[in-house]
């Protein structure tokens, strides 16, 4: 009985080894096959475009925001208590108003105590003149009796020049655009009271590539088109950046008149530009880069290849852009597909 037992499970043992030999070997089998498959397939399928000399003459449209043509925040020249504020947020104010009142109780003091050192020392100056006249004081103390009175007048003034200090005054005109404090509270010199904004113009602020700045001179007339207002605006450019921004663009204001201030600072709008040139120019698809145009990268496919490239991009042309430098002519570029590769990567070009 015992003999039988054994011989089953070695024979239930051997069909068990035997079973996993075979899963083993069907595994590796299987491995192999997939792995001729992906060497096979390891090519990433994309789709290109190639880089064109095109003549782009004619309008560009490039994008910006605008800004107040004056902003200011209203302070207080000395520390002290807002006992009063004339003017709430959307209130207009003009240059030389006062928009409140600091209190000045110490300061009156100061004024009074001032006004009585310079009558004393007038009176005692009257006295040295007569004096002197007769030979009852000398020529050093008639002179000192006189700079007293020059410093009590100068103390005088000082306060109240101070005095006027407690009168909060705009330096422009312009609406209120907020608040910072409330009557009653203590504020230092120089602490923010009312932020003012003049919207009676406002600019519009744009990026510009190099072959567009060339040709743009202070003075010169430029079609605005606001965001949120039909039709375009004439404005006049006020400012031409001298150097470039990290983006190697350049900052350019144009300022356009802003009747009834239905423009805001903030709104966006576009400037419209006339390039005039003969030469052609460098264009690629904008589905070409990597990320935003901004980043300036994309993948340029040689020998089946693709090589993550370095440009330099310059006028957006909605659907193209620009390219100043790092492709030449007939270059291909990848524009579906980006998102799976990396660097070096072997491509598959769909036709």
């Amino acid at each position: 009985m015992k003999k039988n037992t054994l011989i089953t499970l070695l024979s239930v043992l051997g069909i068990g080894i035997v079973f996993f030999l075979i899963l083993q070997n069907n595994k590796k089998n299987n491995e192999e096959k997939v792995a001729v498959v992906a060497e096979k397939n390891s090519d990433v399928a994309v789709r290109t475009a190639p880089v064109l000399a095109e003549d782009m003459s004619g309008e560009i449209k490039v994008n910006g925001t605008f800004l107040p043509n004056r902003q200011a925040q209203i302070s207080a020249e000395m520390g002290g208590q807002l006992i009063a504020l004339y003017v709430k947020e959307g209130s207009y104010v003009r240059a030389g108003q006062s928009i409140g009142r600091l209190a000045g109780d110490k300061i009156d003091v100061n004024i009074s105590s001032a006004r009585a050192n310079l009558d004393n020392a007038q009176m005692a100056l009257n006295r040295y003149e007569q004096a002197y006249k007769t030979g009852g004081v000398t020529a050093l103390q008639l002179d000192q009796a006189r700079l007293q009175v020059k410093n009590a007048r100068a103390q005088l003034q000082s306060a109240q020049l101070t005095s006027g200090d407690t009168n909060v005054i705009s330096k422009v005109s312009g609406i209120v655009n907020q608040k910072f404090v409330e009557v009653g509270s203590v504020v230092g010199a120089g602490t923010p009271i009312v932020e003012v904004v003049d919207i009676s113009s406002v600019k519009l602020k744009v990026d510009v590539d190099q072959s567009i700045v060339t040709q743009l001179g202070l003075g010169n007339t430029v079609k605005v088109q606001p965001d949120v207002i039909e039709g375009a605006l004439d404005g006049r450019i006020t400012f031409i950046a001298p150097s470039a921004s990290g983006a190697l663009k350049f900052p350019v204001e144009i300022t356009v008149p802003n009747s009834f201030n239905k423009l805001k600072a903030g709104m966006y709008g576009s400037a419209v530009f006339t390039r005039a040139s003969d030469a052609k120019v460098l264009t690629i698809p904008r589905t070409a880069f990597v990320g935003s145009v901004s980043d300036n990268l994309v993948f340029v496919v040689k020998n089946g290849i693709a090589y993550l490239t370095k440009i330099q991009s310059g006028i957006n042309y909605g659907e193209k852009v620009e390219v100043v430098s790092g492709l030449k002519a007939s270059d291909q570029v990848v524009v579906s597909g980006q998102i799976n590769l990396t660097d070096k990567t072997k491509v598959k070009v769909l036709k």
